[in-house]
């Protein structure tokens, strides 16, 4: 915890003068003569009710205390959930994904663990879709609705080639649209790209100032694909873009790391999943890699990306909370005093 206005704290010493105050005031009271027929009687009586003269002042103290200690505007790490966050999942539609050492086929697992997902990530974070194969997409804006996302989940539909570095360009495009970024010779389908987005590609792009890697926490891109690009921007060239604006990338390597599969077609495909550029990517971003061979584990990977991005630790302002516990405080000190003694002491 730190202050925003810490020198405020020296107002904290002023309460030792009405401790003071209180305590010389008790001490003249003691040293008042009270005439009593039986002094027996009236020890007890002072023994049993005496520390009820003195939970009110104290808890007024405390009230006090609780305000000016709101008064330096006290600042705490705390878990809170995201105002308004944001996830990205990019997914590889390229022919390589029809492949089938991921039963049914690495597309189908994909999207059945991308609907898995959308069943899990809190209903408050708005999720969106981008596809990409040689071109790359905004299948879907982010959205809290669910059935859209579903619905354009399952509108998949392969293509040719692998742009995997133009994704995270696209990535970036949508969650940071005032930036203007160069989208470079990236093609897209004017069918599927909003026109805002088209117009800012042929902008000259605003230049920012590098930030930690992972700081941005409103949002996230997760980033499903065998890995292997074959066309476009360079992919640790966008995931350095990534870096720079603080976003983290969370990558799923899916299908076998040295397998051979058979195509649709019945020919031998070499399909090597490229971990070390993923492992890459995750690394730059402050992110985290995950294999997922199966399509239950790949399942596994979502729910655990899901609970993971769905909180952030902030720096948040806890003044209010202060205040609102001084004002309870005194609430309550006079509420006993009016109870216990009749009046407000």
């Amino acid at each position: 915890m730190f202050f925003l206005w810490p020198k405020l704290l020296w107002l904290l010493t002023a309460l030792a003068l009405p401790v003071a105050a209180y305590v010389w005031l008790q001490r003249r009271r003691a040293q008042t003569a009270i005439r009593f027929s039986n002094l027996g009687v009236a020890r007890a009586a002072n023994v049993h009710r005496a520390w009820r003269r003195h939970v009110p002042p104290a808890l007024f103290l405390l009230a006090v205390a609780a305000m000016l200690f709101a008064s330096a505007r006290p600042v705490a790490r705390v878990q809170l959930p995201w105002v308004r966050s944001t996830i990205l999942l990019a997914i590889d539609v390229s022919l390589s994904m029809s492949v089938s050492d991921v039963k049914p086929s690495r597309l189908v697992a994909a999207q059945d663990a991308a609907k898995s997902f959308l069943r899990e990530v809190p209903r408050q974070i708005e999720v969106g879709l981008v596809t990409f194969a040689g071109s790359s997409q905004v299948a879907q804006r982010p959205t809290l609705d669910r059935e859209s996302l579903a619905a354009g989940i399952d509108l998949f539909q392969m293509q040719i080639g692998t742009a995997v570095g133009n994704a995270i360009v696209l990535c970036l495009a949508e969650l940071f649209p005032e930036q203007n970024i160069a989208l470079g010779d990236m093609t897209f389908s004017s069918m599927k790209l909003s026109p805002s987005l088209d117009d800012k590609a042929r902008r000259k792009p605003k230049e920012v100032a590098p930030v930690a890697p992972g700081s941005y926490k409103s949002a996230a891109i997760i980033l499903l694909s065998d890995g292997r690009r074959t066309t476009g921007i360079d992919t640790l060239e966008a995931a350095k873009m990534a870096a720079d604006r603080g976003v983290r990338i969370y990558t799923v390597g899916l299908g076998t790391v040295n397998g051979e599969a058979a195509s649709p077609e019945g020919m031998a495909l070499y399909l090597q999943l490229d971990e070390p550029t993923l492992k890459e990517v995750a690394r730059m971003t402050g992110g985290e890699y995950h294999y997922a061979g199966t399509a239950e584990s790949l399942r596994t990977v979502y729910e655990q990306l899901g609970s993971r991005v769905q909180v952030e630790t902030r720096e948040t302002e806890v003044t209010g909370i202060a205040l609102l516990a001084g004002a309870l405080l005194a609430l309550l000190a006079a509420a006993l005093s009016v109870s216990w003694v009749g009046r407000i002491v």
